[in-house]
């Protein structure tokens, strides 16, 4: 079975009155090797809360999504193409390359993703200090409203050219088996 990259959203796990720790023990017997923490509905004390709780639950790195102001708590951060851009223009970065020279001289033991869709962003993402990038969507869901393309057969290829580890995102089952790709990102079929 392909390593699991589970997302553990706040929102989904309230919709389904599921604690972090029933969570945590669902999860227990599958080959995790990332938890992203995703939370767009708390206060940012909440969200801290949460994540700092999360991580008392399991050894398993603890992804925080988009959140950068909450890296200190997470053991890594993962960043979409457009969180990327305004954290940068936050920060007062044009480069993406200086970008995450910066992130990696700052917070060295940090794990840092991105999310891809194209093989022109796979390319860009290649020349940067990344542990890995995710890239999708694999095929429609209906957890996520937003996606414009679905790339289904074609991610292998694209997979391929990735220089990082690549986490298959969108719609990814558990028995699902994609060539060249090294994580399932799984949300709502974890539950």
């Amino acid at each position: 079975m392909t390593p699991i990259y589970a997302l553990c959203d706040f929102e989904l796990l309230k919709q389904n009155n599921i604690s972090f720790s029933q969570y945590i023990q669902k999860i227990s017997h599958l080959s995790i090797v990332y938890i992203q923490y995703r939370d767009k509905i708390n206060s940012f004390d909440i969200q801290k809360q949460n994540l700092i709780y999360l991580k008392t639950l399991t050894s398993i790195p603890i992804i925080i999504n988009d959140k950068f102001d909450l890296l200190e708590f997470a053991d890594g951060l993962h960043l979409g193409q457009d969180d990327l851009l305004n954290l940068k223009s936050k920060i007062n970065f044009q480069d993406n390359i200086l970008f995450f020279k910066f992130l990696r001289k700052k917070y060295s033991n940090k794990i840092f993703g991105l999310s891809t869709h194209n093989e022109l962003e796979i390319l860009e993402a290649n020349k940067l200090d990344l542990d890995y990038i995710g890239l999708g969507a694999y095929r429609s869901t209906s957890t996520k409203k937003d996606i414009d393309t679905v790339l289904g057969s074609k991610i292998s290829y694209l997979a391929k050219i990735s220089n990082h580890p690549v986490g298959a995102i969108g719609g990814v089952k558990l028995d699902d088996k994609i060539d060249n790709i090294s994580y399932n990102v799984i949300g709502s079929a974890l539950l």
